[in-house]
């Protein structure tokens, strides 16, 4: 693909003729592209709580009722590699503009859906022509602007990709509290038609260079079926109990075969529709690495956090929300601010001081008790969304550093999906854990109650005064010992979220400087 980034930002020219954007024409493109990216990463996470009235209203279990998360999450896995290909082939804002086009059409019929069928073939609409305008809004939001305020643009792109997985639960349980579910799909149809109109009246002018290339039908074949196995396994595997179920080992099985094959073909291929090869570049893979890591121990404690204050502390979904939700904020104040400074320090210092500050507040965290009130677990949100900030657009800084423009879209593709993986990874193995811990934890402190200790004795006997029976008193010891055995495991997994970050901190200045993206020509 010829096409570059072109910079164009006041006193920077546009490609094809176009002249600079005036400063109201940035705001506007910038807002477009942002609350392109926030919706398409808000409906990862809207459906998860709206889950159990989706299907008791289309008449499925709970279980089926997990598909509507599955389909979308798998099809999208699926698509992010292909971003730069399809970008290549029809131009960057031509694809962003369908694709977003698309996706709110298929968040229409999400939202219309009159059976369970319809809504699983909506959602898998959505998550194949959505999944590239996640990447193609970092792309263009760096294009738009001069070189020297590139770091801003990621800064203000970085905000969404932070708040969207905090925002989605909260807003998807009030939307079904206080409406319907159909209406977390239903939201998305006016704010598509505005990013999709901004987008083509202000971004036409500046669409890159097409370039037709033979297909790479086998390529393409082994990205579906390793891909989609994988995702299925990351997300069904607890639920079925791993590898205890003949169809997560074939699943494994497949998804391993087919990935092999699928390097193997894809670095060989004269025509490749996955770029590999950014992988054998020391900054793309440092920074997707950190990447990975990090989405696993920021979405672990995002994941387990509302389940334990639903299951264990009495919350409703609005109230966990809630206290999660103040991770956001800093993100919000810091990210623009950190965007437009980066240029003027090393990336890898201003990672190193987010991986430190997330993983002082995760152990921090880990000291919980259960008579924790609603505004420590919020305080403690609200300092890590500091971390937060600090780490994700600088590890998106490296992992752009030093590429040619035209290989840019297949880099955001790549680290998108990267990005993915980790989160699908940190869900399912912080879940699964997370039970597995709670048992363990269980199971030892049940030990301690037996008819020969003294301290059971007099407990039963203190709630056998009350009037309770005695099989009563012991449920309720048992509810007790349920309680504070999940908060241990809650406490395990925040300290474990806190370690790997650390173990980030010197992996981080492998990579190495500068941390520019290579402008197109005349920058």
């Amino acid at each position: 693909m010829s096409a570059t980034l072109a910079a164009a930002g006041p006193g920077a020219p546009a490609r094809g003729g176009a002249g600079p954007m005036s400063r109201w024409q940035l705001v506007l493109a910038t807002l477009a592209l942002g609350l392109g990216s926030f919706m398409n990463i808000l409906d990862l996470s809207i459906a998860n709580v709206s889950v159990p009235h989706i299907a008791g209203s289309l008449g499925v279990s709970p279980t089926q009722g997990t598909w509507v998360v599955t389909s979308y999450a798998v099809a999208e896995a699926i698509m992010l590699p292909l971003t730069g290909w399809l970008a290549m082939r029809f131009g960057q804002v031509r694809m962003f503009v369908t694709a977003t086009a698309l996706f709110t059409l298929a968040s229409v019929a999400c939202g219309l859906a009159v059976s369970f069928p319809m809504l699983l073939g909506s959602r898998v609409a959505q998550g194949v022509v959505g999944a590239s305008m996640i990447p193609l809004t970092q792309t263009l939001m760096t294009s738009i602007y001069p070189p020297q305020k590139r770091g801003l643009a990621l800064g203000l792109w970085s905000m969404t990709t932070v708040i969207a997985p905090i925002a989605g639960p909260l807003a998807g349980g009030w939307l079904t509290d206080n409406y319907s579910w159909h209406w977390i799909f239903l939201v998305n149809a006016p704010v598509g038609v505005i990013v999709a109109g901004l987008g083509w009246m202000l971004l036409r002018q500046r669409d890159t260079a097409t370039r037709k290339s033979p297909v790479d039908y086998v390529g393409l074949a082994l990205l579906i079926v390793g891909v989609g196995a994988l995702q299925i396994l990351l997300d069904k595997g607890n639920e079925l109990d791993w590898f205890s179920s003949p169809v997560i080992v074939t699943l494994a099985c497949v998804s391993a075969v087919a990935i092999a094959c699928l390097v193997a073909w894809e670095l060989t291929d004269e025509h490749p529709v996955i770029d590999l090869r950014l992988f054998g570049r020391r900054n793309f893979l440092v920074g997707v690495t950190c990447l990975f890591f990090g989405m696993m121990a920021f979405f672990g404690t995002v994941v387990i956090l509302p389940l334990w204050l639903q299951q264990y502390q009495g919350y409703t979904a609005l109230a966990a929300g809630q206290a999660i939700a103040l991770g956001g904020v800093f993100a919000v104040v810091l990210g623009p601010i950190v965007g437009a400074n980066i240029a003027r320090f090393d990336a890898r210092a201003f990672a190193t001081f987010g991986f430190l500050v997330f993983a002082i507040v995760a152990l921090w965290s880990a000291h919980f008790t259960p008579e924790v009130d609603f505004w420590s677990v919020a305080q403690t949100r609200l300092y890590m969304g500091i971390g937060i900030s600090f780490f994700f657009l600088p590890i998106v800084t490296i992992n752009l550093s030093g590429l040619e423009a035209e290989r840019i879209a297949a880099a955001s593709g790549l680290s998108n999906f990267v990005r993915n993986l980790g989160s699908s990874f940190g869900t399912a193995i912080v879940t699964s854990t997370w039970a597995h811990r709670g048992s363990f934890h269980h199971a030892a402190l049940a030990a301690h109650v037996t008819d020969y200790s003294n301290a059971t004795s007099t407990y039963v006997q203190q709630l056998e005064a009350t009037g309770m029976p005695h099989d009563a008193a012991l449920a309720q010891i048992d509810q007790m010992i349920n309680v504070q055995s999940f908060l241990m495991s809650t406490n395990d997994i925040l300290w474990a979220s806190g370690i790997l970050m650390l173990i980030l901190t010197p992996l981080i200045w492998l990579a190495r400087p500068p941390f520019v993206m290579k402008g197109p020509a005349g920058h």
